[in-house]
């Protein structure tokens, strides 16, 4: 499982690092992000991917579990 911390970066940035590590074509990924639109905008692009994506709230961050 690729885990990315994208926390701290602006939209695309988050988006890029995600697409990046789903280039490994894994089953799972693990995304940390620390606003609601990097949130937003990684969890559509899974989702557009085919993928599934659940969203746990860790303080003020958000941890993306994308699954095939």
């Amino acid at each position: 499982m690729k885990r990315v911390d994208a926390r701290g970066l602006s939209c695309p940035e988050p988006v890029i690092q995600t697409k990046n590590a789903m280039a490994s074509k894994e089953a799972e990924y693990e995304v940390l992000v620390d606003n609601v639109v990097a949130k937003e905008n990684v969890s559509r692009f899974v989702l557009h991917q085919g993928y599934q994506v659940q969203v746990e709230e860790q303080g003020d961050d958000f941890l993306l579990k994308i699954t095939k």
